[in-house]
């Protein structure tokens, strides 16, 4: 199964980085965070990626055709595409670089790139920017079993400040102990069938808004609860804390 990784958004809340790279060429350690998402894959079996690109997409270009040009093997090379292998740790990895334009939506990315590939097949799809230790293959197991045309992995928030509960404008609640809270957002890990894709129409459309939306009243989306470690890196911050974490030679997010 291919793994659709979206490449295109802007880092805009990154400083100087969102404007000169794409979001996934953003450092974490000594490498990319694209490579972290590409290594936890191979980890679990999975060597074949599209890489759906958008802002700065040369940066990415330039990192597999120049910077690790003695890593690679360009197998076909056309305007909108570039096929290639990738050996990279005695591995050999099959990776798409897809020119889905500057200004699509991240649905219109996938649409864009299936088209391109001429696909017909499942997928599993996620961002440029996040990482997790979650199991794919019980990801993939539970999408099947629950014959769903859309499984979207569910986890837990970090709670970075105190909540607060308002009434009629009049603070009643407030705990800032960071206890774990019942609530679940979208992870980013999506197992998507071709008939879900095949929903896609225009390359504006955002996957989060109107395919997802049209699955829930379907009751075809399902939700995957990983409880296990997922974080995102959206800003300064994160990444500092993602370099730490490697300072200290903890690395949650891989299997």
């Amino acid at each position: 199964m291919k793994v659709f990784i979206l490449c295109g958004g802007y880092g805009t809340r990154l400083d100087y980085e969102g404007r000169i790279k794409a979001k996934p060429m953003v450092e974490i350690g000594q490498k990319p965070i694209l490579i972290h998402i590409i290594e936890n894959f191979s980890k679990q079996n999975f060597n074949e990626f599209v890489l759906c690109l958008g802002h700065k997409s040369e940066t990415i270009i330039d990192y597999f055709l120049k910077e690790k040009k003695k890593n690679i093997q360009i197998i076909e090379k056309k305007k909108k595409k570039i096929y290639l292998k990738f050996f990279f740790k005695k591995k050999i990895f099959y990776i798409n670089l897809i020119n889905t334009g500057v200004k699509s939506g991240t649905g219109g990315r996938l649409m864009i790139a299936n088209k391109i590939l001429s696909l017909n097949e499942d997928i599993i799809m996620t961002y440029g920017d996040g990482l997790s230790n979650i199991n794919i293959k019980k990801l993939k197991k539970f999408h099947y079993e629950n014959k769903a045309e859309v499984t979207l992995t569910a986890v837990r928030p970090k709670q970075r400040y105190g909540i607060i509960g308002i009434k009629n404008n009049i603070i009643n609640f407030f705990d800032n102990s960071n206890k774990k809270i019942n609530t679940y957002i979208n992870g980013g890990f999506f197992v998507i069938s071709k008939n879900a894709i095949k929903k896609i129409k225009k390359k504006s459309t955002y996957w989060e808004k109107e395919p997802m939306t049209y699955f829930i009243k379907k009751k075809k989306l399902f939700a995957f609860k990983h409880n296990g470690f997922w974080k995102s890196l959206d800003t300064l911050k994160d990444k500092n804390d993602f370099n730490l974490m490697i300072k200290n030679k903890n690395r949650p997010w891989e299997r």
